[in-house]
């Protein structure tokens, strides 16, 4: 199963990239994949350990479970997400300009970095209750940005909505799905399909393009 690579993902993980000793990120890679393949209850600590090349008992050095594991990776996921939508939808262009910019760099982000996003939106049900609270919290951030950007299309009659936090939800939900069916036989690039999503999305919220 193809995943980019942990490191290269979040440089900012708490304690930064050089900090991190490099046993963690080959846990965090090996617990993304075993997640994505098993789901987080079939996954064991010796399917982590194994797959990281460590004995079972290496892995508690680093981390007191797999339930940590999968936090800090959805965390993490989370707030990478949050950073790549702010950015998107910042600057002084139009709403719809903007709006093209965060479906397509949001889409082709989920469908290059599938694996990952797989675990962390499909796997929150597994979460402990004080790590599915700093999620959550991130998951309402980025609704409100993208949100605040179909508002700000609404009052300048660039979008035409009925319900901005429906609309707000559709949208990310369809770039989200990207990580459930993506492969890379798929016949078309994360790129790709960014710029395709991005039409649809624009069309569904009324934009007069």
């Amino acid at each position: 199963m193809t995943s980019t690579p942990i490191a290269d993902l979040w440089p900012t993980l708490p304690g930064g990239a050089d900090a991190r000793p490099e046993a963690a990120y080959r846990l965090l890679q090996a617990a993304v994949e075993s997640f994505a393949e098993r789901g987080f209850h079939a996954t064991t600590t010796r399917d982590i350990a194994t797959g990281a090349g460590m004995s079972p008992a290496a892995l508690y050095i680093h981390y007191p479970s797999k339930a940590a594991l999968l936090a800090e990776i959805s965390r993490a996921g989370h707030a990478a997400t949050l950073e790549l939508v702010r950015a998107a939808v910042a600057g002084e262009a139009d709403p719809v300009t903007r709006m093209r910019r965060l479906v397509e760099e949001f889409t082709a982000w989920h469908a290059r970095a599938r694996t990952v996003g797989r675990v962390v939106n499909y796997e929150l049900h597994a979460l402990p209750e004080d790590a599915y609270a700093v999620v959550a919290a991130l998951r309402l951030d980025i609704e409100r940005e993208v949100s605040d950007l179909i508002e700000a299309g609404a009052a300048t009659g660039d979008f035409e909505v009925a319900e901005v936090r429906i609309a707000a939800r559709a949208v990310t939900s369809l770039g989200i799905d990207v990580s459930r069916w993506y492969t890379g036989r798929s016949s078309e690039t994360p790129e790709e399909l960014g710029r395709r999503y991005a039409e649809l999305v624009l069309r569904m919220l009324g934009a007069r393009v």
